[in-house]
């Protein structure tokens, strides 16, 4: 059975996806959860839920609250600087990407601790730099760090005074350190509304900030999801409620994987930014949906998600091909999809039963980089990193228990291994704490593992793909709240130019390392198996890996 529900510019195809879609549908509806909505009820997550519910709603309101933001962007001194940087982790960085992207303008976005990307960054075009320092709680240690390296680069540059002051623009909550902080540097300071949270901020003044002054009209995007708004409310003909519905039905039988490729959407980067949303949202309690972002409709691992939930983001309400395949095909333009997606989010998630606005294990990656720093006060690497490896090859050294790499002897089998290791109806997720631009063939890794577990016969494991830290502010926290059913695969580079962080007693190369073996502990301290390989030289060693899977 095949249904279509368009409100607003948008329409949602579900083609089959379970046997009790409709009716998991038909129960949101008779419970109320649209009107609930409509009506900001706390309760809608449960008792336990109400606290954080109560205060991250605002996000529906944001098609009509965001436009007392225009006046203020139109003001925003950004004279001469046409290079605009924006340091900000997850739902401060990842909806302006997006936004920025598919309108074809520019913005470096630093999302990452590695220290020759950074470097790289702060080389170009310093002096017509502006930089956007975008943190909800205002203490988000990787865009502190940025800030701070910025600040002294500027300095060493002769940049001082008032015009070191207009470098920074500020987007923060209300009382945040980062508040009080830009206010006393004389930074320019927009306040974002209090009562959204990071990933439901796409349309607040952390999506809205950064992409007008890379020079992207952003009234249009408050104007797409406006116009969707008043379809959120209704009970039928509602394609947020057919979506959440399909999303929490999926789940409740076991279907705990979704499979999104984009055919012809013209969104840049959108899978990225739902995969977040999602996974950050539904992945604690041991339930959730893992996103598995895909290349293409044509990429490995597509047609073979049979067991998943495969999604398309198509250019058409009646796209052919592809997207009459799969189970899911959403179309529309850019700013009601924000608002869709998170409103089918928080749907699913009340259907599974889980806090759509808390992330519990987020903070404990945190939590163990911090500790691992201090036990490297003098700013050298944590000493983990000498742990023997179980096999050197060339330029790539693989630190795994015996049992995962099963006598494997080179890096074919090594990964035929791993990718036998993945638990029934479960994933592979790789994790690589490298240069997203410098080493940016690392993101090859995910179709050709694909392609290697169908090769290996028996079912195709999906394979996922996250640069780290970006994925801990992610996917990271469905990797330890969710289901155990990952196995996980860490890469780590030598570090050829390190950056000091001024104030800090640790270089860049240490955080990075902190946490990237914070994030390994985590995982390990619940028994999900997890792999680390670390390139000796960069280039060489990820050409080893492709070459090998590519055997």
């Amino acid at each position: 059975m095949t249904s279509v529900v368009a409100a607003g510019g948008v329409s949602v195809t579900i083609r089959d996806v379970t046997d009790d879609a409709q009716t998991v549908l038909d129960r949101v509806v008779s419970d109320g959860v649209p009107g609930a909505l409509a009506a900001r009820s706390a309760q809608l997550w449960g008792p336990e839920a109400a606290s954080d519910a109560a205060r991250r709603l605002g996000w529906l309101d944001l098609p009509e609250s965001s436009r007392s933001l225009l006046p203020r962007l139109a003001d925003l001194d950004a004279a001469g600087l046409d290079r605009v940087v924006l340091a900000g982790m997850g739902g401060s960085s990842l909806a302006a990407e997006v936004i920025t992207r598919t309108a074809g303008a520019e913005l470096t976005v630093l999302d990452t601790t590695d220290p020759h990307q950074v470097a790289a960054a702060v080389r170009d075009r310093l002096e017509r730099t502006l930089v956007v320092v975008s943190s909800k709680s205002g203490t988000t240690i990787e865009t502190d760090s940025h800030r701070r390296i910025f600040e002294q680069a500027f300095r060493d540059a002769g940049i001082t005074g008032a015009e070191l002051s207009r470098r920074f623009v500020v987007v923060t909550d209300p009382g945040s350190p980062l508040e009080e902080l830009g206010r006393r540097a004389g930074h320019q300071v927009v306040l974002a509304d209090p009562d959204v949270g990071g990933r439901f901020s796409a349309l607040s003044a952390f999506g809205l900030v950064p992409s007008a002054l890379a020079g992207v009209d952003v009234a249009p995007l408050l104007d797409e999801a406006a116009a969707l708004s008043p379809g959120l409310r209704q009970p039928y003909d509602n394609p947020g409620l057919a979506l959440g519905a399909a999303l929490g039905a999926a789940t409740l039988s076991g279907m705990d994987r979704l499979v999104l490729a984009d055919h012809g959407s013209g969104m840049a980067g959108f899978g990225d930014w739902a995969e977040q949303l999602i996974a950050e949202s539904t992945g604690k309690d041991g339930k959730g949906l893992v996103p598995v972002v895909m290349e293409g409709v044509d990429a490995p691992g597509f047609e073979a998600a049979d067991d998943a939930l495969r999604f398309v983001l198509a250019g058409h309400p009646h796209a052919a091909g592809p997207a009459e395949d799969a189970g899911v095909s959403v179309c529309g333009p850019l700013g009601a999809q924000f608002l869709l997606w998170q409103y089918a989010t928080a749907v699913a998630c009340r259907v599974i039963g889980v806090n759509p606005f808390d992330q519990p294990n987020v903070q404990e990656s945190k939590d163990n980089t911090a500790a691992l720093l201090r036990g490297a006060g003098d700013g050298s690497a944590p000493m983990i990193v000498n742990a023997e490896p179980a096999l050197v090859t060339g330029a790539v050294e693989i630190h795994a228990p015996p049992e995962l790499l099963k006598g494997a002897k080179d890096l074919g089998s090594a990964f035929d291994a791993l990718l036998a290791a993945v638990p029934n109806r479960g994933y592979l997720a790789v994790m690589a704490y490298l240069d997203r631009l410098g080493d940016a063939a690392a993101a090859e890794l995910r179709p050709l593992l694909a392609a290697r577990s169908a090769q290996t016969g028996g079912t195709t494991a999906p394979v996922t793909f996250g640069w780290g830290p970006r994925f801990l502010h992610s996917t990271g926290q469905y990797h330890k709240g969710g289901p155990q059913t990952g196995l996980f695969l860490q890469i780590t580079g030598a570090v050829t130019e390190d950056v000091e962080v001024p104030g800090r007693p640790y270089t860049l190369k240490a955080l990075q390392l902190a946490q990237a073996f914070g994030d390994l502990r985590a995982l390990r301290s619940r028994d999900r198996p997890a792999v680390r390989v670390h390139l000796r030289d960069r280039a060489e060693g990820l050409d080893q890996m492709l070459r090998a899977l590519k055997n």
